[in-house]
């Protein structure tokens, strides 16, 4: 989990822009599509009005019904709904005469979904239900994503097409898209007009199944490995130990030092993969744990995910390289405290303490400050802040690590 998109007065330099007017045209000079919810444009009429039913077809209800001499229709939800689009002419003296009657229809239509964030873990929990839409909607879909992501599907997915964000504004595929779907974190959509159910609520990865209107069940995306050969012959386990916020990090002072030691009297090699070997603010530094070998730098993706496809397990926290291990195949030990489980994949080796404060970050009361580092709502500056993750111990990560089919079989945890 990371840095994610918010609905602001900037959503424009975050998403690619709908067009003006609409892409798709209709009868006596009416234009309409998806970009931006569903949008209906009418020419000025000098006598008479349209009239115009908007309808959610999936659900059976209508959402505007009225007239109009001219303008602009657009609906206030933004995420995938099966629209109906129902106008009719109304003469001055009341006649009425059918003029357009459309249900959504995307097959072979131009269909964008922008997932904004360069980040990891957002980028491959989101783009985790983009092929089922692909599927689903037997359309040209194109997905937006920051280049370095696009590495790790473009192989695994040939029916979709990856473009960054400049390359689709640049090529005129905005002018020519059918529908838009922006995938993201929208903190402040009190009224549900970006996300059919509030991420908090529903987890990291599945908001991108409602707004794209999929089934939530979870599925691990397919990633390109170049090189699939053994990064070192000797059994070995990655860790990923950094985090852009202070209550991300495991926080227990022995943590890390007891895991890793317990590790390596296993016969185990510690491997970190973590970007950066130091990372923080102000006057907290967060290095690399006592013990490891270090691995850590600016390395391609699909490097990190060839040592993830071939280690043992993964230990890491709410991350990037988490939710990367995960699509590498790889069994995740998850240390968190401030998310519920519900937040991330499943795995039978998350480890969490329910006996201190928790999931503070799935409180929908609560909105996570991108700003603040040291960010802890419930207990900053007291003596309890982090206490989330301060309070797993190590023996209750190794404890779950003893659990894991290798390390409990005839070569033993001693």
């Amino acid at each position: 989990m990371t840095a994610a998109a918010t609905i602001s007065d900037d959503r424009d330099k975050v998403y690619v822009t709908a067009p003006l007017i609409p892409t798709q045209e209709g009868p006596e000079g009416i234009r309409f599509d998806f970009n931006d919810g569903a949008r209906v444009q009418f020419p000025k009429r000098e006598s008479g009005s349209w009239r115009v039913t908007l309808h959610d077809l999936d659900a059976g209800v209508v959402l505007y019904h009225g007239d109009l001499k001219s303008g602009q229709l657009q609906s206030t939800k933004r995420y995938f709904l099966r629209y109906g689009i129902k106008i009719t002419s109304v003469s001055e003296d009341g006649d009425l005469s059918d003029v357009m009657d459309y249900e959504f229809s995307p097959t072979g239509q131009i269909i964008l979904v922008h997932i904004p964030v360069g980040t990891l873990g957002d980028a491959i929990a989101w783009f985790s239900y983009v092929p089922r839409f692909a599927e689903e909607m037997s359309a040209r879909i194109i997905c937006i994503m920051a280049a370095p992501l696009i590495g790790l599907f473009r192989d695994r997915y040939p029916e979709i097409e990856f473009l960054v964000m400049a390359d689709v504004e640049n090529s005129g595929l905005v002018d020519q898209a059918y529908a838009t779907y922006r995938i993201g974190l929208f903190f402040t959509d009190t009224d549900n007009n970006w996300q059919p159910s509030d991420f908090r609520h529903v987890g990291l990865h599945k908001t991108a199944a409602y707004i794209l209107g999929v089934s939530p069940e979870e599925t691990k995306p397919a990633i390109s490995v170049p090189d699939a050969s053994r990064p070192i012959a000797e059994r070995y386990v990655c860790i990923a130990t950094q985090a852009s916020s202070q209550c991300k990090y495991w926080n227990n002072p022995d943590g890390w030092r007891t895991v890793i030691a317990f590790l390596k009297k296993q016969g185990l090699r510690v491997i970190c993969i973590d970007q950066k070997a130091t990372h923080g603010k102000g006057w907290v530094w967060n290095h690399i744990p006592h013990g490891c070998e270090d691995e850590t730098g600016d390395r391609p993706l699909q490097e990190r995910a060839r040592w993830l496809t071939h280690c043992e397990f993964f230990i890491g926290t709410s991350s990037g390289l988490a939710w990367l291990a995960w699509a590498a195949g790889a069994r995740v030990v998850l240390i968190s405290g401030f998310t519920h489980p519900t937040n991330e994949f499943y795995t039978p080796y998350r480890v969490i303490n329910w006996n201190s404060c928790n999931s503070c970050w799935n409180d929908q009361k609560i909105t996570f400050d991108h700003k603040n580092i040291f960010w802890c709502p419930r207990h900053e500056n007291t003596d309890r802040q982090f206490e989330c993750s301060r309070l797993i111990t190590p023996e209750a990560v190794i404890a779950t690590i003893q659990r894991i089919p290798s390390m409990s079989s005839d070569r033993g945890v001693k």
